[in-house]
């Protein structure tokens, strides 16, 4: 069973560019449900489907398989709940060996940076690099199907 354990924090400043990697990121709801999510995603010049169930806690299962970018670009176009999710996604690598994504969101989420760390047990130990603020694992406005129908920019700030 596919498995993903994630946390999730928002970012106070862009010094992880410093030491990282872009990646220009699309991607379309075909499901997006608590319960389910069915996500395609192009990430550079390849193309993604994944399925995810429902959260508890940091958990939650998760199954992706690459797909032609050709086929993700005409699902997400014709087949996707709108808007569609756009964001920078910077891959920053730490002293501790854990790999932090970035993601600095564009369109009707611009101005949100969220950073998320993959784990493989709940309980592992990492060290929060300086730029790490609040955690909002456990905030459900934060998860990306979730901005579809509430986008960042109608938020109270």
């Amino acid at each position: 069973m596919g498995k993903e354990i994630e946390r999730k924090y928002l970012v106070t400043d862009n010094q992880y560019r410093i030491q990282s990697c872009v990646t220009y990121i699309q991607q379309g709801y075909l499901i997006s449900q608590k319960e389910r999510v069915v996500r395609v995603r192009i990430k550079g010049d390849k193309g993604y489907v994944t399925i995810k169930g429902e959260n508890i806690g940091a958990t939650r299962s998760e199954y992706e398989y690459a797909i032609p970018v050709v086929d993700a670009k005409e699902i997400i176009e014709n087949l996707c709940e709108k808007p569609i999710i756009e964001k920078n996604r910077y891959i920053y690598k730490a002293e501790d060996g854990h790999v932090w994504e970035i993601d600095e969101f564009l369109g009707d989420n611009q101005g949100l940076v969220v950073a998320e760390i993959e784990l493989s047990d709940e309980r592992e130990e990492f060290t929060l690099p300086k730029w790490i603020g609040e955690d909002v694992t456990y905030d459900a406005r934060y998860y990306n199907s979730n901005l579809i129908e509430n986008p960042y920019k109608n938020w109270n700030k």
